[in-house]
């Protein structure tokens, strides 16, 4: 490991505070900052995550795609993870936490908008980070890509139903332009490109070049992963530093959550005996959150000021530092996966 991954707990925690501190001083600059955005996608952030990713896209090898239904065990496992408990078990949580053991803290009313923003966040899958987590665990890129896009494509058809059953509503409204251009942003054009660059530059009886390359450019993007994390928490500075403590009442059962569903599906995969390149990502895939998707639809149902979209927000201040130690658990469980 690079001295950047070697210490990248580190690096977050201090882009954390530089995004604290950089927000409050320049509140104008993030605020312009935040505005440059399309269907509720910030456009620079969209521009780091780019950064973040396309270097795994140029370890995807499509001549390899076909024999990932070869191996349908952790594509199942996934699946079932996101789709039949995480959504129930996000809903269950938020309502034991603010309907009972924070009940005398925190207003009806608040209480149900923060329930609701926690509800999005469980049924909105993560896209885009995956892929740095699978990088980080030496995943399988090719069979990370196969899972980002069933889920991409599931989400589509299941995101407003059950969000729709689980909030109690019929009228969700799903931002669609947001959902497709972030798959576009996100997964497809940084995949494109980077089918092009390992077209161009690797071989089938040299593939120096190709490695040379990956080398330059993955810490560039680190980087990405950095600047992204200085600019999130710029943004949402001034809530934070305002409200602590609504921040950490939120942050509870989404950190409770997080591991508990990290930990079902890291025996379930222990349990099918996925290999590890597998089960790594399998296990960060179930555990991380779509938090674009779930940020934009918490605006346009319940509005910008509201509990639903300051719960959206703590699950994307929460997630980077928390998967960061999902990622370690995975690295340090090597041996208890089949190689």
């Amino acid at each position: 490991m690079g001295l950047f991954e070697r210490y990248l707990s580190v690096w977050v925690g201090l882009c954390i505070v530089a995004g604290l501190i950089l927000g409050n001083v320049m509140p104008e600059l993030f605020q312009l900052i935040a505005s440059m955005e399309i269907a509720h996608v910030n456009l620079p952030v969209a521009a780091f995550i780019w950064v973040m990713i396309y270097p795994m896209m140029v370890q995807v090898d499509f001549s390899a795609i076909k024999d990932v239904g070869k191996k349908p065990k952790g594509l199942a496992l996934t699946l079932v993870v996101n789709w039949l408990i995480k959504p129930f078990t996000m809903a269950a949580l938020g309502w034991l936490f603010f309907r009972v053991i924070f009940a005398d803290w925190v207003d009806p009313q608040t209480a149900s908008e923060y329930i609701a923003g926690m509800i999005l966040l469980g049924v909105a899958p993560c896209t885009a980070m995956v892929f740095v987590w699978s990088q980080l665990t030496k995943g399988d890129a090719n069979y990370t890509l196969a899972q980002v896009s069933i889920n991409d494509v599931i989400m589509i058809f299941a995101f407003a139903p059950i969000a729709a059953f689980l909030l109690g509503i019929s009228d969700v409204t799903v931002p669609w332009d947001t959902l497709v251009l972030s798959v576009v942003l996100y997964v497809l054009i940084p995949l494109i490109a980077g089918v092009l660059t390992r077209r161009a530059l690797d071989k089938p009886d040299n593939h120096q070049r190709l490695q040379d390359f990956l080398g330059r450019v993955k810490p560039i993007s680190i980087s990405g992963l950095l600047a992204t994390v200085v600019l999130l928490f710029g943004f949402q500075a001034e809530v934070i530093l305002q409200n602590p403590i609504a921040i950490v009442l939120i942050a509870i059962p989404l950190l409770i959550q997080t591991y508990g569903i990290f930990a079902i599906t890291f025996y379930g995969a222990k349990a099918l005996r996925l290999p590890h390149n597998i089960a790594g990502p399998a296990c960060l895939i179930g555990t991380s959150n779509f938090f674009e998707l779930a940020v934009a639809v918490a605006i346009s149902l319940f509005g910008l000021q509201s509990g639903a979209a300051l719960a959206t927000v703590v699950g994307v201040l929460v997630e980077v530092p928390v998967m960061l130690s999902l990622v370690a658990i995975v690295n340090r469980s090597r041996n208890a996966f089949p190689s």
